[in-house]
């Protein structure tokens, strides 16, 4: 082969004629083309969609009833986006002439979301005093059309941040979340231990038990404790140390109140930051309790102007309810996901006023503060409001 690393004589039976007539050739059949651009969408864009679509457009296929709680399967004509066990999807609900928007833990697992059957399960605790959980274990039926958010939230397993090992503290409802990564470990989906530490009033108050105690039997890296308060008291740092053993983080979700007494045990077990997350708990409820709250103005009314795409909403706000609220029921269909003050999704500019946020759901950013961007679902107004408001699609 010589100097050539390729051999010539392929070459020599070859003639430039074809190649000098290419040129040609190309500039004719462009010529010739249409001008009209073809549509053509990347499958990265396609890709984001799937994973990660602002509304998915579903319906109640099935209703589960349970102790005060009902379990609601939603489909779709296409599949749902996948998700991480631990996630919540907010869903619109409809009450009367009021459009709102409610967080859910997704209590199945993320392989439910894959193939031609996809669906997620939504679990809702009775409560005569809630807006909007009366309304939907009330009235909704099989066949009843929702929209819901694609999958949300930070509560979930990561290998890098958390201990191989889980100890998931639930509350009331908070299982949840917990019951999602139960099925997804026994399935294959996830790959980590989980010790489940399930507080309740009494036996008849536990969700899921059944499949708990299935779970747990099928599976060797789930474990379920019950600690019922009219039997064992409340969870404390010895009844973690009592079932667990070595390296593991913390997650909790449930009431308010179980948050901040694992604040305490955390603290005793000495658990450093990241071994320690707490899932969001919705609304944070009445501020007026606390000691950096305002005395003189509880229970007052204020005035709101909702600025969104240079339409203007004027509604009654009061100090004890955050803003978010005061649009929803004034008839503004304002952004939210969370309603806890972590996600941003709520993100508004704080025109005119001055707003209380309480410090322990506060999610704002440096920047935030100084150029007066706030949350609403997390903040109470303190005088008359004028917000400006993003359009939500």
């Amino acid at each position: 082969m010589g100097k050539y690393n390729y051999s010539k004589k392929y070459l020599k039976g070859l003639s430039v004629g074809p190649f000098l007539k290419q040129v040609k050739i190309r500039n004719e059949h462009i010529e010739a083309a249409s001008d009209e651009l073809k549509p053509f969408d990347y499958h990265s864009n396609k890709l984001v969609e799937q994973l990660h679509p602002s509304i998915q457009h579903c319906k109640v296929s099935k209703i589960i009833n349970r102790t005060d709680a009902k379990s609601f399967v939603l489909t779709s004509d296409k599949p749902l986006a996948y998700f991480r066990a631990g996630q919540y999807v907010s869903m619109n609900i409809k009450v009367g002439k009021i459009m709102v928007s409610r967080p859910f833990s997704i209590s199945s697992s993320p392989k439910k979301a894959l193939g031609k059957n996809s669906s997620y399960m939504i679990t809702i605790k009775d409560n005569p005093d809630g807006f909007s959980s009366r309304e939907v274990n009330k009235n909704w039926k099989v066949g009843q059309s929702v929209d819901i958010s694609g999958p949300q939230g930070e509560f979930y397993y990561q290998s890098l941040r958390d201990a191989k090992h889980i100890v998931g503290v639930a509350g009331g409802s908070g299982i949840t979340p917990f019951i999602s990564m139960a099925e997804a470990i026994a399935d294959g989906t996830e790959d980590f231990s989980l010790t489940i530490i399930y507080g309740a009033k009494n036996k008849n108050a536990l969700l899921f038990k059944t499949e708990l105690d299935a779970l747990a039997k099928k599976c060797k890296k789930v474990k379920v404790v019950y600690v019922l308060e009219d039997k064992d008291g409340f969870i404390t740092s010895k009844i973690i140390k009592k079932y667990v053993k070595g390296d593991f983080s913390l997650f909790v979700c449930g009431p308010r109140g179980l948050y901040k007494a694992m604040d305490k045990v955390a603290s005793e077990l000495k658990l450093t930051r990241r071994r320690f997350r707490k899932e969001v708990f919705g609304e944070y409820g009445d501020p007026s309790k606390d000691k950096d709250f305002p005395k003189d103005l509880v229970n007052k009314t204020f005035k709101l102007t909702v600025i969104m795409r240079n339409k203007k909403y004027h509604m009654p706000c009061h100090s004890n309810e955050t803003l978010l609220n005061a649009m929803e029921k004034g008839g503004v269909h304002a952004p939210s996901r969370c309603r806890s003050g972590e996600c941003g999704w709520c993100h508004s500019l704080l025109m005119e006023g001055k707003i209380y946020a309480p410090k322990e759901v506060d999610g704002r950013r440096l920047a935030d503060y100084t150029f007066n961007w706030i949350h609403p679902c997390a903040s109470y107004p303190l005088s008359d409001i004028v917000l400006e408001v993003p359009y939500n699609k």
